[in-house]
């Protein structure tokens, strides 16, 4: 008798556009952005001048993001407000999302890169609009030219270490729980789920979105 063998495959196929493969990282994608869309219209159609409900829960979100933005990046720079409050809720949607039956697309090496690259791009951006383009270059002299080729490597090391630390980590957890459901189905699998997609989801949501503010912060100086 074999024993039985635990493997995880790769995001499945859902369906093909031409030769476009659509896999179940961009539809559990698309269904997180559908949620959010619709949750963030029902929430701010009838704002009240004196929050009570739901409207009071998002705007204790909204002034712990935006002290989160003012403690990294400084007081100034309250203009990062909606980029990081997306990408907090977006990716903490993503890295939970394995508590409702789905893949989380923060499992997959696409998405977190893709995040990873927006933030990169970001600090580039945001390093030339604050310094100019002269400016910008001479920072990759610095502190002397012969630091040139450790600069260029720093830099391609940030997208990476991002995109691999939030991906590991979700992955991990995923295995970890699948195994759990493998070998051991009669477990209770709530503690499980509690720390590694809640717990681990919002540590996770928490690291990204700081060294992101921290990285482009930086870069403006």
């Amino acid at each position: 008798m074999q024993p039985r063998t635990f493997t995880v495959p790769p995001p499945r196929e859902v369906f093909r556009v031409g030769p476009v493969v659509v896999t179940e990282t961009v539809v559990n994608t698309w269904l997180i952005m559908a949620v959010v869309i619709v949750v963030a219209y029902l929430l701010a159609r009838r704002l009240r001048r004196i929050p009570r409900g739901a409207q009071m829960v998002l705007e204790m979100i909204y002034e712990g993001v935006e002290s989160l933005v003012v403690s990294a990046m400084g007081p100034g720079r309250r203009g990062f407000l909606p980029y990081v409050g997306t990408l907090m809720v977006f990716i903490f949607l993503s890295n939970i999302s394995g508590l409702f039956g789905l893949r989380p697309p923060t499992a997959d090496l696409n998405t977190t890169l893709g995040l990873a690259l927006i933030t990169f791009f970001s600090i580039h951006y945001f390093s030339i609009k604050t310094k100019g383009l002269r400016g910008y270059l001479r920072s990759w002299l610095e502190p002397i030219p012969l630091f040139l080729p450790f600069n260029i490597t720093g830099e391609l090391a940030k997208p990476i270490s991002l995109s691999f630390r939030l991906f590991g980590n979700i992955l991990g957890g995923y295995l970890i729980l699948g195994l759990v459901y493998f070998y051991a189905p009669v477990l209770i699998p709530v503690p499980f789920h509690a720390y590694f997609d809640l717990f681990v989801g919002f540590l996770q949501t928490f690291i990204f979105a700081i060294l992101s503010m921290v990285l482009i912060a930086l870069a403006m100086e």
